[in-house]
C-alpha cells in the first residue's frame, strides 16, 4: 500500500511539473463571442484572430454563444478554467452597461482578467432621406419641433442609450423603437419607418456611402479616416457628445499573468499589421495606439465608461428582457 501511494505521489508531480513546463498555448484557444455571426464583434473577432495564430502557433476557434444581451457567453467565460484556453471578446454593452440591465450572475470587475483594449467604432448620428435638415445645428432645431422617433438595435443597446444621453445634453424628446438587431432598424430608417439613429460608424457607413441614409457627425474628437468628410459633434454644434462601441479582451480571473502578457503582445502584433489596419480604418474601427493595447488600458476604459453610463441607465430604468 505504501509503495502504491508513493508511486501515485510520484505521478501526481510528474503531471504538476508536465504542466508547468508546458508551453503557452500548446493547442487552440476558443474565443467566445457573444453575439450572432455577421455581427460587427463577430467579424472584428475573426479578424484580429486570424493575425494572432501567426504570433501564437495555434488558431483561436470562435464560439458564437448568444443570448441575454451578450451575457450569456460573457458568463460562461467567467465560470471557465483559468487557464488561458477560454477567452472572450467583449464590449460596451457587455462589460458596462449589462451590469446594470440585466441581474449578471458574475462580477464585471471581480471575475475577469483584462487582457486587451481592442478597436472601438463610434456612432453615426444618422437620419432617413426624408429628413431635410442640412446639418446637425439644422437638424436639431428641426427635432425641437417635430415629434421623432429613433430606431435602436433593442433596449439597452448603445443606439438606445447614445440616444437617450443626446436627450439630455440636447432637450430633445424622442420616441424610442426598437428592433431585433441593427440591420432591420436600418431598414426601417431608409424606409422612412423612423427618422433617426445613433448606429456604429462600422454598421452605417455602407449605407451613407450609397446615399441611403445622412450622416450629420461622428461622436468622436476626430473624424474617421474613412469618411472625413462627416464632421465630429464637436465641429457640427453639439460638443462633448461621445459615443464609442469599444471592444476588448478578457480571461477569467485568476488567469496567469505571463498568459495575459502573451495573449496581449499577440494582439499587439495582430494589430500592427498594415493590412489589418486599413481593414480596419475602412470599416470605420478606431485602433487604440499601441501604448493603449494592455490590460490596465482596458480595466481604466471600463471602470471610467461604467462611470459614465450606468448615471444614464439606471436614470432610464432600462431592464433586459
Amino acid at each position: 500500500m505504501k509503495k502504491q501511494f508513493v508511486i501515485a505521489l510520484i505521478a501526481t508531480f510528474a503531471y504538476v511539473a508536465a504542466c508547468a513546463a508546458e508551453v503557452y498555448p500548446s493547442r487552440p484557444i476558443t474565443l467566445i463571442v457573444p453575439f450572432a455571426a455577421g455581427g460587427p464583434t463577430d467579424m472584428l473577432a475573426r479578424s484580429i484572430a486570424d493575425r494572432m495564430r501567426g504570433s501564437l502557433g495555434q488558431r483561436l476557434v470562435i464560439e458564437n454563444v448568444t443570448g441575454a444581451g451578450g451575457s450569456l457567453g460573457v458568463g460562461r467565460v467567467a465560470r471557465a478554467i483559468p487557464d488561458g484556453y477560454t477567452v472572450v471578446i467583449g464590449n460596451w454593452s457587455t462589460h458596462v452597461a449589462n451590469a446594470v440591465i440585466y441581474p449578471l450572475q458574475y462580477d464585471l470587475l471581480k471575475d475577469f482578467e483584462p487582457v486587451a483594449l481592442l478597436p472601438s467604432s463610434p456612432q453615426l448620428i444618422v437620419t432617413g432621406k426624408t429628413v431635410s435638415a442640412k446639418d446637425l445645428e439644422a437638424l436639431l432645431l428641426w427635432l425641437k419641433s417635430n415629434k421623432a422617433s429613433a430606431g435602436t438595435a433593442g433596449i439597452g443597446s448603445a443606439s438606445h442609450v447614445g440616444g437617450l444621453y443626446f436627450e439630455t445634453l440636447t432637450g430633445a424628446k424622442l420616441t424610442f423603437v426598437p428592433y431585433r438587431g441593427t440591420a432591420p432598424a436600418i431598414q426601417d430608417l431608409m424606409g422612412g419607418q423612423t427618422d433617426l439613429m445613433f448606429d456604429q460608424a462600422a454598421n452605417s457607413l455602407p449605407y451613407v456611402r450609397s446615399g441611403s441614409i445622412k450622416a450629420y457627425a461622428v461622436t468622436s474628437k476626430t473624424r474617421l479616416a474613412a469618411a472625413p468628410d462627416i464632421p465630429t459633434v464637436d465641429e457640427a454644434g453639439l460638443p462633448g457628445f461621445y459615443v464609442s462601441v469599444w471592444h476588448g479582451l478578457w480571461a477569467p480571473k485568476g488567469t496567469p499573468p505571463e498568459i495575459i502578457a502573451r495573449l496581449d503582445a499577440a494582439i499587439v502584433e495582430a494589430l500592427a499589421d498594415p493590412a489589418l489596419r486599413q481593414h480596419f480604418n475602412d470599416l470605420g474601427q478606431e485602433i487604440p495606439a499601441q501604448s493603449q493595447l494592455t490590460p490596465l488600458a482596458l480595466a481604466s476604459t471600463q471602470k471610467a465608461e461604467m462611470e459614465k453610463w450606468w448615471p444614464i441607465i439606471k436614470a432610464a430604468n432600462i431592464k433586459g428582457d
